[in-house]
């Protein structure tokens, strides 16, 4: 039952990041990943180190933004002592009511997660996320800092095929 009890918690982190970053409830962040983090969002077309870092970032972009909803769905997971793996599909509608062209942009794509258990429980350590696919106006998710968006699509079957998704790494060494 151990095992399920992890996985019960790391869903709830998961799922715990979209009502942080839509409720804009940046301290949120700091119950769901690392100090150490590092997240590479496709979407934003960069990535961050340090937990402090990716905060303000997101804060600074998300603060631009009339509205926005993130979903977290399909969420899998593989525990494996102190470290475990999750990969989970997402939706992220972004709103800008004053974008020319029309007020929202609606991305789809997957986070690719790698987790730590620490004194406070489970932490996501290393966050890969990738647009599968988008529509809507592409001015919305405008550049702002270090945020210049990656519109490519990301197969999901050629990054698997590619080695490069750490959750069937994690389940295919078993």
């Amino acid at each position: 039952m151990a095992v399920e009890h992890d996985k019960a918690e790391i869903i709830e982190i998961l799922n715990l990041y979209g009502l942080a970053l839509d409720a804009h409830q940046w301290d949120l962040f700091d119950r769901i990943f690392t100090e150490d983090v590092i997240a590479e969002f496709g979407p934003a077309g960069a990535a961050w180190t340090g937990l402090e870092t990716f905060k303000r970032s997101f804060a600074d972009f998300h603060d631009t933004l009339d509205s926005h909803q993130h979903t977290m769905m399909g969420q899998v997971v593989h525990v494996d002592g102190d470290k475990a793996n999750a990969f989970s599909y997402g939706n992220w509608l972004l709103v800008r009511e004053d974008a020319e062209g029309g007020p929202t942009w609606l991305g789809t794509g997957w986070y690719d997660d790698e987790l730590v258990r620490g004194e406070h429980g489970w932490r996501i350590q290393r966050r890969v996320c990738r647009l599968m696919s988008w529509s809507g106006n592409p001015s919305v998710p405008e550049p702002h800092r270090e945020h210049n968006p990656d519109m490519a699509m990301n197969v999901l079957r050629q990054h698997a095929e590619a080695g490069k998704v750490a959750f069937l790494k994690a389940i295919q060494a078993k």
